[in-house]
């Protein structure tokens, strides 16, 4: 039987949104702070509290920031209080050699966003400096930046690869994942992770029924034929 990939539900608003996602069988969660683009951002003050409300809880929680400088990057995490460092930017690696020794003890997760054949080589440079690499598809080439939240899939040939260049890392997978396709996803990637957001969200919020109906596919993708 193949691993169950983990997931993290993304753009959680709440604490209340928060323990749905745990009780639906998240790993963990994503907390958005401010972005030049896309959904749901919340303020630093709300990511605190929902980070402390489920410390301990065995929910990890990651707090996506467009930040690029190390001292402002590691100001944010200890204000914040997550588990988790999510870099939805590319970072220049002396910043990324500084973060990593002002947060030793923090995970941190590369966001490569999958616009062509170069983010093979992206996601190689960084993999030594982090934990973790997510694949996204956003655009940070835009005149405003798309660093996630797009709902939009990539290229999964192009993610397998990304995926072997940078084992032993750990590879999330976001982009567009809803109950129809993550069977596919997952097996054409192969991912340790899957993250989302848009696909179990109706009207801004988290809906109960769609997460239920994504982690059932996923439960799905990796039992036996």
């Amino acid at each position: 039987m193949a691993r169950t990939p983990q997931v993290k539900v993304c753009c959680i608003a709440s604490t209340a949104e928060a323990r749905l996602a745990q009780a639906q069988g998240a790993a963990a969660i994503g907390l958005v702070s401010a972005m030049p683009s896309g959904p749901g951002v919340i303020d630093d003050a709300r990511i605190a509290e929902i980070a402390a409300a489920v410390r301990g809880r065995g929910l990890r929680s990651f707090l996506l920031t467009a930040r690029t400088q190390a001292r402002a990057i590691a100001a944010q995490h200890r204000a914040a209080g997550t588990t988790t460092l999510q870099l939805v930017d590319a970072l220049p690696l002396a910043e990324l050699r500084a973060l990593r020794g002002l947060c030793p003890g923090v995970e941190l997760v590369q966001v490569i966003h999958v616009t062509g054949p170069s983010a093979v080589e992206a996601a190689q440079a960084v993999a030594p400096w982090v934990d973790a690499i997510l694949l996204d598809s956003g655009n940070p080439a835009l005149a405003v930046k798309q660093l996630g939240g797009t709902g939009r899939t990539h290229d999964w040939a192009l993610a397998r690869r990304i995926r072997e260049a940078v084992a032993p890392r750990p590879l999330w997978l976001a982009g567009g994942l809803r109950a129809h396709n993550v069977a596919a996803a997952v097996a054409a990637v192969q991912p340790h992770g899957l993250d989302l957001c848009t696909g179990v969200r109706q009207g801004g919020r988290l809906d109960e029924a769609l997460l239920a109906g994504f982690m059932a596919a996923v439960r799905s993708a990796a039992a036996p034929a």
